[in-house]
């Protein structure tokens, strides 16, 4: 799996990456070192998560969890973000705290490992470009956002080598732990909407119901539930009235749902006559009156 060598290869630069640069915050006395280096041991962290749970998510369902594993790759994601969170917050504070008791910065030594950094993390970015899952995704992200820490690091110790103005190294940490947090709390909420199975950001209902109702020998829908499984799979299912039963109906919606992005859906045919029992999961799409036929 190439996916996964890749993950696994940006994991092992990440951590080493990390260990290194406590060192080198503590060394330098750089609090913009160090909360580079939180984040990026909160992505290492996520990482090997991710990879741990990417390979979980891959297994087929089972008696057990019977629409497979995928959310397993989600998980990863929620427990990673709460991480980044964690350690942004701590990185703030600790740089409100050094604003008020400066302390003195090595600027040579930071300027070495901003290079260093920008370096190694821009090597990692090139190896996790390629992927197909929203982990991957969110791997990529971040490696990336490792590279744009490490210029703002870069640039601020050279503008404080030759400025000698410590709080520079305070303001660029906040910077850098304000931009993680905004993004790791963006992350959670599309991952927690998954788990709370809101309605996909690119499904319009009203607009699915409307095309299911030009579908030859469909009278109506209703009781219309869409669901993402990962962030991009989405599952539906619905009640459709139809005048009589016909073979073709069914995959004429299949495919219908399919070019709205739906890639598994269960279909419940009803006829004419019949009257739907389920009153409580009604959602009231505008221009929808259902008409119980008895």
């Amino acid at each position: 799996m190439k996916t996964e060598k890749n993950i696994f290869i940006a994991f092992l630069l990440n951590i080493a990456f990390s260990i290194i640069e406590f060192f080198g915050g503590f060394f330098t006395g750089s609090i913009a070192i160090i909360s580079d280096a939180v984040h990026d041991l909160g992505d290492a962290f996520s990482i090997g998560v991710s990879l741990f749970l990417e390979k979980k998510s891959k297994k087929g369902p089972d008696e057990k969890h019977t629409y497979g594993y995928i959310r397993y790759s989600l998980l990863g994601s929620v427990i990673t973000t709460s991480i980044l969170i964690v350690g942004s917050i701590f990185v703030i504070v600790e740089s409100i705290n050094r604003l008020f008791n400066p302390v003195e910065v090595n600027y040579e030594g930071m300027i070495f490992f901003a290079i260093f950094g920008v370096i190694i993390n821009f090597i990692a970015s090139m190896v996790t470009k390629d992927g197909d899952s929203l982990n991957q995704k969110s791997v990529n992200l971040h490696m990336l956002e490792d590279v744009f820490g490490w210029l703002v690091v870069l640039i601020g110790s050279i503008i404080m080598r030759f400025t000698n103005i410590t709080y520079i190294d305070s303001i660029l940490s906040i910077c850098v732990a304000i931009f993680i947090l905004i993004n790791a709390l963006k992350t959670l909420k599309d991952v927690l909407d998954v788990f709370l199975e809101v309605t996909p950001k690119n499904i319009n209902l009203q607009e699915i119901r409307k095309h299911l109702l030009h579908v030859k020998g469909v009278k109506d829908v209703h009781h219309i539930h869409v669901r993402s499984i990962d962030g991009f799979n989405n599952y539906a299912t619905l009640h459709v009235v139809v005048e009589k039963y016909s073979k073709d109906i069914k995959n004429d919606i299949r495919e219908e749902l399919e070019e709205h992005g739906i890639v598994h859906s269960t279909i419940e045919l009803e006829l004419v006559d019949e009257e739907c029992k389920s009153d409580y999961c009604e959602i009231k799409l505008n221009s929808s009156h259902h008409h119980h036929h008895h």
